[in-house]
């Protein structure tokens, strides 16, 4: 596969086992990509465990692990990968919503430190903070070409387009609608991409009530898909009451409006 992305984990806020999310998944957003040879990652949310057991047993590499933004959901798995705390792995952690690299190193410190976790961040001896102003390209090793947006998120959040061999990926993840300078910027960013992961949060009859939460609804997702010629939107973010069955009945209504839109699983890979 010249371009694909793994999704590890779709769900939005916090982790939600049991019965009635089993077909679509329970874990926060990991995504994996994979650009020819270069592996890297966007996240770490919970779905990250199940990854990072998997690296760990391949041989020891680098990565570059980005992230949107650190909010709980997002960062929860961190603790959790286990190639983070082995030396012969090499962990490039990246944020874009920061303005140097303490804030990101800062944050994962203070959930990693008692009376929260008992494990300190100063263990993950693979991990190296890094940083970048969301808006243009992150300059990285790797054959994949990455470049940025900010996003209209709580505290801030950064979209990403990956590009490899005339194929793209953008994921545009814990992003509100509404600002019209932002939407248009995002539109650009977008416009013609062949796969775009959206946050669809919510839906359109919901959303009045969580305004300024920093989340989007899967009709605007849509929308955007069919505006900016997006050949394929996966919607991820699912809130954490969404069931399985109502997550179907969206997969079939939004499949309607775009022939092209999916609901994203825990598991699913994704080639353009």
């Amino acid at each position: 596969m010249t371009l694909s992305l793994k999704l590890w984990g779709v769900r939005g806020s916090t982790p939600t086992p049991g019965p009635s999310t089993l077909r679509y998944g329970g874990e926060t957003t990991c995504f994996e990509i994979h650009a020819g040879d270069d592996i890297f990652m966007i996240d770490c949310g919970s779905g990250a465990r199940s990854l990072g057991m998997e690296l760990h047993a391949r041989p020891p590499a680098e990565y570059d692990l980005f992230f949107t933004h650190t909010h709980l959901d997002h960062i929860c798995g961190l603790p959790f990968f286990t190639p983070a705390y082995d030396d012969r792995f090499s962990i490039n952690a990246w944020a874009g919503h920061f303005a140097d690299s303490s804030g990101l190193m800062d944050i994962i410190c203070r959930i990693m430190s008692p009376p929260i976790f008992p494990v300190a961040a100063n263990t993950l001896r693979a991990v190296t903070f890094r940083n970048f102003r969301a808006g243009g390209e992150v300059e990285r090793k790797g054959a994949a070409h990455l470049t940025t947006i900010a996003l209209n998120h709580p505290g801030g959040a950064t979209g990403y387009r990956i590009a490899h061999e005339g194929k793209s990926i953008c994921v545009i993840t814990d992003h509100e609608h509404g600002d019209a300078e932002v939407d248009r910027a995002v539109r650009r960013f977008v416009e013609g991409a062949d796969v775009m992961i959206y946050d669809a949060m919510y839906t359109d009859q919901e959303y009045a009530r969580y305004a300024g939460w920093g989340h989007s609804t899967w009709q605007k997702g849509v929308e955007l898909a069919l505006e900016a010629g997006v050949s394929q939107i996966v919607l991820h973010h699912h809130d954490p009451k969404r069931s399985d069955d109502a997550l179907d009945a969206i997969g079939e209504e939004a499949a309607r409006r775009h022939a092209g839109a999916v609901v994203g699983r825990e598991g699913m890979v994704v080639v353009p």
